[in-house]
């Protein structure tokens, strides 16, 4: 849990206008950014890093085990029935890498508000 701490109240006297309306919006914006200004939807609340505790996510498809071998017979060009079992391998992996990369970045995305 993040740990912040309250920005004081600026002095009723003694600044210049212009100083005032700087140092107001500066407290201002700390206070939506840290959560302490009392915004009802916390739009503007800043996520801190102890609030996103995605694991990274494990790589399963890391190259092509299929090569484009196969035989030409009579002009026909035919793919050999080992790389063609080696492709439908590498597909399978890809799809779930794709698919564990999709689980990691919804749950971030949940993690994140959205």
């Amino acid at each position: 849990m993040p740990r912040f701490t309250a920005v004081p109240a600026l002095p009723p006297a003694g600044l210049e206008p212009a100083q005032y309306r700087l140092l107001a919006a500066m407290k201002e914006n700390v206070e939506l950014l840290t959560g302490t200004r009392g915004e009802l939807d916390g739009a503007s609340q800043a996520i801190t890093r102890d609030a996103v505790s995605i694991p990274a996510a494990a790589a399963q498809f890391t190259s092509l085990s299929a090569r484009g071998s196969g035989y030409t017979i009579n002009g026909v060009q035919l793919v050999s029935l080992s790389d063609y079992q080696n492709l439908l391998r590498d597909v399978q992996n890809l799809a779930a890498d794709v698919n564990t990369l999709r689980t990691a970045l919804n749950a971030l995305l949940q993690q994140l508000g959205r």
